[in-house]
């Protein structure tokens, strides 16, 4: 193949890889046999998983989203807001999301590597891999109903492990438990009723024969340099997200000539941004520049209090809140560098 063609190829290929994060989406190609992970799950289960419980994931995602403001959001965006999205978003999202990952996670002839990066982690984070698979049994045998467990890479960049109701994942801002999966089990009864019936103890000892250690690694190497995490981090910061609906609700309703929401919630916006500077900022965060915004705007916000209760003019109170409006979107600007 001739060099020009070969670089169309690519950035085709690049260019369908990104289409693939936004909806509509798809169900992914099983990168196995439904046969190959025979005696641990059976071919049937594995067909019936793949071809109707996920397939139909995606169809209500896609269906759940076709004209809503989450449409042209990739993926991860749609977690990132997915308790305020509804329950038909998160629960498909989170289908669509988990699956696909456990898909990756299976396969057979890539075994434990205590030398792999995600070895050495492991080792490090729990003293064993057998340790590891303890506290990951314990979260899968003890989530009641339907759900997942979870080793993750946290917004500290720590292993960690939890597990997870129904299709929710550490992504999603309804997890107490944040962070990027990089090993997910399912414990949804679809994922091992036929050949286990009621016994998920002995499901979740044979799956452990399945799991493909390479992929966990790749994963593990990815989730440390993703610019993702610290987007989670930063949705774990309530305070920020507080203020930011006060500050959202405000400073809109004022460019189109209303001043009555500030001129009610000024109070709660100055308590807010008081909140901002005791509360605790998250780690990534945590730096001269961004504290220095936030008591420029706890100032900023005491003085347009102070304004409303003088009742000052509309014209005033525009300027101030224009004024605190541009100190937020700093404090914003430095969370993203």
């Amino acid at each position: 193949m001739h060099k020009p063609l070969l670089l169309i190829c690519f950035v085709l290929s690049g260019i369908l890889a990104q289409a693939q994060d936004v909806a509509p989406f798809t169900l992914p190609a099983l990168p196995y046999a439904y046969e190959r992970l025979e005696p641990f799950i059976d071919a049937q289960t594995m067909e019936i998983h793949h071809s109707k419980h996920h397939q139909a994931y995606v169809n209500n995602l896609n269906k759940a989203l076709a004209g809503t403001t989450y449409e042209k959001l990739a993926l991860n965006d749609i977690m990132l807001r997915a308790e305020k999205a509804g329950n038909a978003i998160r629960n498909n999202a989170g289908g669509h999301y988990n699956h696909s990952l456990f898909w990756k996670i299976l396969g057979t002839g890539s075994n434990f590597n205590a030398s792999s990066e995600v070895g050495k982690a492991i080792t490090a984070t729990f003293g064993s891999v057998d340790s590891l698979k303890k506290l990951m049994n314990k979260e899968a045998i003890g989530r009641f109903g339907s759900g997942w467990a979870w080793l993750y890479v946290s917004t500290d960049k720590k292993l960690a492990v939890c597990s997870s109701p129904n299709q929710d994942n550490p992504i999603m801002d309804a997890s107490p438990n944040r962070g990027l999966p990089i090993l997910g089990i399912d414990v949804w009864e679809h994922a091992y009723y036929l050949k286990y019936q009621n016994k998920r103890p002995d499901y979740l000892a044979s799956i452990w024969s399945v799991i493909n250690w390479g992929q966990v690694n790749e994963y593990y190497k990815q989730a440390l340099s993703d610019p993702f995490l610290k987007d989670i981090e930063k949705d774990t910061w309530t305070e920020l997200k507080d203020f930011h609906k006060v500050m959202a609700a405000t400073f809109h309703a004022a460019e189109e000539g209303d001043f009555g929401p500030i001129r009610k919630r000024a109070n709660e916006m100055w308590m807010k941004a008081k909140a901002m500077q005791t509360g605790k900022i998250p780690a990534s965060f945590d730096h001269a520049d961004i504290r220095k915004a936030i008591s420029d705007l706890e100032k900023g916000a005491a003085e347009l209090n102070k304004m409303v209760n003088k009742k000052k003019k509309d014209a005033d109170l525009n300027k101030k809140l224009t004024a605190l409006h541009d100190v937020f979107h700093t404090i914003q600007g430095l969370c993203s560098h």
